[in-house]
């Protein structure tokens, strides 16, 4: 007769540390690619409509990720419940949330959004609890703690500078806030144990093809025909956030969450605007303030005590 014996602790996968390289180096690598896509993205708010902008850039991603695919030897192909999941997750991380995104860049900086998406950490956290039983570490809650203290001075430092009047604020934080609920949704997704059974890059090439799909359906009807510049820097802009953006970063980024969770995988976000505002001094002249230094700070600290959390082993259900 099989034992019923629930399985031992030394069953279950140990968890890799954070401060490994199989999780540091990819952590590290989307941290600064995402941190420079900001400043390519503010280029993008032109005379082309948003939501093609964001059409464009995921038809190269997902031109990019099936040949990536394809040389990796994945299959190219999902069964209906895949198709449902792609279609899920495309609409969500890559239409909703980036069309959220790109309208937020219309009434608040960049920098500022940066910031705001340095949040991720907490919905991840609480919907990964609510949905999927996740067990939050002690370690984790203190660093989001500091972390999030730095993110308020940060805020305050954007929020200064910023020449738009309250009305367009809160018009760009409300939509950000939207992108960061649907990237979160997106992100969650993936530490279903049914999605992290699904070969990332197959998984990814159809999300963003649903996206791109998606996005285009959405422009032609907010806009009409699409409409496109011919401007190199728009043209780079595009390739760059496809390419380097998204083929690059998001396997990385969602082997992170199916390694580390999703709650932890979001600290890169802390990362990004900071990469951002390095990238701002070197290329805009931005000035740091002692207000944005203590942020950064805060934030990399609180970066780090939770990056040395172990997160507490949630019991897995039978059934």
């Amino acid at each position: 007769m099989a034992s019923s014996a629930p399985a031992s602790a030394s069953d279950t996968p140990e968890e890799p540390s954070m401060l490994s390289a199989r999780v540091l180096v990819p952590f590290l690598l989307v941290s600064l690619i995402w941190g420079s896509t900001w400043l390519v993205i503010k280029d993008q708010i032109s005379s082309v409509p948003p939501t093609w902008s964001v059409s464009y850039r995921f038809a190269v991603a997902a031109i990019g990720m099936f040949a990536l695919a394809w040389w990796r030897k994945a299959p190219l192909r999902l069964d209906r419940q895949g198709q449902l999941i792609a279609l899920a997750l495309g609409l969500f991380q890559f239409s909703a949330n980036f069309n959220f995104v790109y309208r937020s860049e219309a009434y608040i900086t960049s920098g500022l959004l940066a910031v705001l998406f340095a949040m991720l950490m907490v919905p991840n956290a609480l919907l990964s609890r609510i949905f999927l039983g996740a067990r939050i570490a002690g370690g984790f809650i203190v660093g989001t703690a500091v972390a999030l203290a730095g993110i308020a001075l940060l805020f305050v430092q954007e929020y200064r500078a910023m020449p738009a009047d309250l009305s367009d604020v809160m018009k760009g934080l409300g939509l950000a806030l939207c992108a960061i609920l649907c990237a979160s949704i997106a992100n969650v997704m993936q530490s279903a144990e049914r999605v992290k059974a699904m070969p990332i890059l197959s998984l990814l090439a159809w999300a963003m093809l649903w996206g791109a799909l998606g996005n285009a359906a959405l422009g032609w009807a907010l806009y009409g025909a699409p409409v496109f510049e011919s401007r190199p820097a728009y043209l780079g802009g595009i390739v760059y956030l496809g390419l380097m953006g998204s083929v690059v970063t998001f396997p990385m980024y969602f082997a992170l969450i199916r390694d580390i969770g999703a709650a932890r995988a979001a600290y890169s976000s802390v990362l990004v605007p900071v990469v951002a505002m390095v990238l701002s001094t070197l290329f805009e002249g931005y000035r740091w303030s002692l207000l944005a230094g203590a942020g950064a700070a805060l934030g990399m600290i609180g970066l780090v005590i939770a990056m040395r959390a172990r997160t507490p082993r949630t019991p897995r259900l039978s059934g």
